[in-house]
């Protein structure tokens, strides 16, 4: 039986990241695709991240594999929110290693080889609002939470006290996620007061104030 070359492979998918159909359709040449698949994934050839959803092996990898859009294809629809978004967005110091989702869909978690990828259910008259296409680099975009938006999936997904004063929205900011002041106005405040007329956050319009 023919043996699937690897470098071959290698150049006809050139993204790191691939589908089942995509390896299937580069396949298509071999016979038994699926035990193709399987000696592809024995030799660490490629990698599964989650059923129908793979990587190259470290040995033939080109680049680093876009996380992002990983967690855009693991469970959908989502966008990244919340700490993550934040953070990617230049908000909060520290580097987040969880990728978080927000999904009209019910909560889910996968530990994957390339991390943990976490989806959190926000209601459907929320979730389509504030979610931005944002080009990780030249051929990765990714659906992402607006600053804004992320902010408000913060407020409502975490177990937070409610904040009923414009100054324990400013402490809120300042201590609970880190932002520095400085950093403040550049969130949109027109947006974040539009986005809470989905949310109906008492929180968020605090935040509005304390902005």
């Amino acid at each position: 039986m023919r043996r699937v070359d690897p470098f071959l492979l290698r150049k006809l998918i050139p993204s790191e990241e691939f589908d089942y159909t995509l390896l299937c359709g580069v396949l298509s040449a071999y016979s038994g695709v699926r035990q193709k698949i399987h000696e592809l994934l024995e030799a660490g050839v490629i990698l599964r991240v989650k059923k129908g959803l793979y990587v190259f092996g470290s040995d033939y990898a080109r680049g680093p594999v876009c996380r992002e859009v990983i967690a855009n294809w693991i469970y959908g629809p989502s966008c990244i929110s919340l700490e993550y978004a934040l953070s990617h967005h230049g908000f909060i110091p520290e580097q987040v290693y969880t990728v978080t989702s927000v999904t009209p869909k019910r909560d889910k978690a996968f530990a994957t080889p390339l991390g943990s990828f976490t989806y959190r259910y926000l209601r459907p008259s929320c979730y389509p609002h504030g979610i931005e296409q944002v080009w990780i680099d030249s051929e990765h975009p990714t659906l992402m939470a607006s600053p804004e938006k992320a902010l408000c999936d913060y407020v409502v997904l975490r177990d937070l006290p409610a904040l009923t004063r414009v100054e324990d929205a400013r402490e809120f900011l300042r201590s609970d996620l880190r932002i520095d002041p400085l950093l403040w106005s550049k969130f949109n405040t027109n947006n974040l007061a539009k986005l809470n007329t989905y949310y109906q956050s008492q929180s968020i319009e605090q935040i509005c104030g304390a902005l």
